[in-house]
């Protein structure tokens, strides 16, 4: 044979090679990605999850992401599409509805949740250290903060005799985290009123009503409407002058008094290495639920100043974050 046909053969060979070698790379992963409201700026600690666990979208995954727009009777459907889709894992984030609406949906598709209630409870779980089934996630604490929250309110405002509630009746733990916020306030004397808001014009019309029942602080529950209308929050206490804590870390951020509770980011970032891991083929049934423990407190010093509100040393002492 000579020198040229060589070569000639050599290099077609080469193609084949490659070609074949094309065929044979696995399709690239989906994650369905079932949200009960709109994207937040929380979620933003999935992908950096998914990136520890070896995972970035558009490149070695890809995400299919479905969004109830708070209309919650959407999720059964939503989780539905994904599961004709095939994806290969389905996140269920925004509390508990979602991960129900997954659960019903399919019982062989791995399902990770980010869920404020006891998934043992809630019957999405068999326990927290074996799973079972096709079910594992992250769950954290809101219901029994209360006291807390109250106490730092208290050191605030230790003249704060009527303090509002404003919560979403439709998120699950807002009955259970009511019920443990009137305890403690019954337990300082301190006089408590709840202002139900499940949609964001409601939020404004709960404001609304403290022209003719005002209040002397508030504090804002926990849930996926709650902190996408953040802002809105923060800026009605403001107008309105009323001292305010929330659950969660993007509140202070965006104006609000001060924060405390679970990281929410964090735990998103934890269900993202979970996800991750079950891409790599891990099973959900042996990985234990994560009850998340990182809490944080965040003041924001220019909200205080706005308000002609000063800190007392012992608070700025054990913040986490003061933001100037």
């Amino acid at each position: 044979m000579k020198r040229r046909e060589f070569i000639t053969l050599l290099g077609g060979a080469a193609a084949a090679w490659s070609l074949a070698a094309q065929a044979q790379q696995p399709p690239v992963p989906v994650i369905g990605f079932l949200g009960a409201v709109s994207p937040t700026e929380t979620v933003r600690g999935f992908p950096q999850g998914l990136k520890e666990a070896g995972y970035v979208e558009g490149e070695n995954v890809a995400i299919e992401y479905r969004w109830a727009e708070n209309q919650l009777d959407r999720l059964p459907t939503l989780a539905a599409d994904l599961v004709r889709r095939r994806v290969t894992v389905i996140v269920a984030t925004g509390g508990t509805a979602p991960a129900i609406a997954a659960k019903a949906a399919t019982t062989t598709i791995p399902i990770v949740f980010i869920a404020p209630d006891d998934p043992v409870q809630l019957g999405l779980v068999a326990s927290l250290s074996r799973p079972g089934g096709n079910l594992t996630g992250v769950t954290f604490v809101t219901a029994e903060l209360g006291a807390k929250l109250l106490g730092l309110l208290h050191e605030l405002q230790p003249g704060a005799v009527r303090v509002g509630v404003l919560v979403d009746p439709n998120f699950a733990a807002t009955q259970s985290f009511v019920s443990d916020f009137q305890a403690a306030a019954l337990s300082i004397g301190k006089q408590i009123e709840v202002l139900e808001a499940p949609t964001g014009l409601d939020i404004d019309t709960a404001f609304a009503r403290l022209a003719q029942k005002p209040i002397d602080a508030l504090l804002a529950g926990s849930g996926p409407l709650l902190v996408n209308r953040r802002l809105q929050l923060a800026t009605l206490a403001a107008y309105h002058r009323v001292p305010a804590i929330y659950l969660v870390r993007e509140f202070a951020e965006a104006g609000g008094l001060m924060s405390y509770g679970t990281s929410i980011t964090n735990a998103y970032r934890q269900a993202g290495v979970y996800t991750g891991r079950i891409l790599k083929g891990e099973k959900s049934a042996d990985l234990p639920v994560i009850q998340s423990s990182k809490f944080e407190f965040v003041i924001n010093l220019n909200t205080a100043r706005a308000f002609g509100l000063s800190f007392p040393p012992g608070l700025l002492a054990i913040a986490d974050e003061v933001i100037e």
